[in-house]
């Protein structure tokens, strides 16, 4: 005969507590936590996994001779952390009103780079069924950058891929901007 223990406050059996929590896992396995943001008209996301923080607008110093899509470096808690516009990266017209615009962090490959955004809109979990490949034109943005687009009711959230966003020459240029500035 088995023995059995019951778990006094949800009248369970630990095997049925160990089927829910495999349940509970495997579902969280099938949903995306994400942060959204705006860049120009568009929404995007990022695995919250990648962000580190995200910061009002600060004062960006301005590193000569770094790559045009890198706004300079700033200064966070006593890190030099290189900052990238994503409006220039994404070939936009820069933003007039920065009352709303933030530094998001975020560390790809083993780098911790920070880039500017208009607004942060929300964290949010998504269902990663409701995530398909990028269509050949989805919006202003190249989708070389563009790991999949999310169908939420009212909206279409792109999803970016970092990797992609920062290549190899661009973190190399990321890397000689911090080094110049430190």
């Amino acid at each position: 005969m088995t023995a059995q223990t019951t778990d006094a406050r949800s009248g369970q059996t630990a095997e049925q507590n160990n089927e829910a929590f495999s349940a509970t896992e495997a579902a969280d396995r099938d949903q995306l936590q994400l942060v959204s943001f705006v860049v120009g008209k568009e929404e995007f996301a990022i695995s919250i996994l990648s962000v580190q923080e995200i910061n009002r607008m600060m004062k960006i110093t301005r590193v000569p001779h770094s790559p045009e899509f890198i706004e300079g470096v700033i200064n966070l808690r006593g890190r030099i952390i290189p900052v990238m516009d994503l409006r220039k990266r994404f070939g936009l017209e820069a933003l007039e009103d920065t009352s709303d615009a933030r530094i998001i962090v975020v560390d790809v490959a083993g780098r911790v780079i920070g880039f500017t955004v208009d607004r942060v809109n929300e964290v949010l979990r998504i269902d990663a069924q409701i995530v398909e490949p990028p269509p050949t034109m989805v919006s202003s943005v190249d989708t070389e950058f563009i790991q999949g687009v999310g169908k939420l009711d009212d909206r279409l959230l792109i999803l970016l891929d970092l990797e992609r966003l920062f290549s190899g020459e661009e973190l190399r240029q990321v890397d000689e901007t911090a080094n110049r500035a430190a």
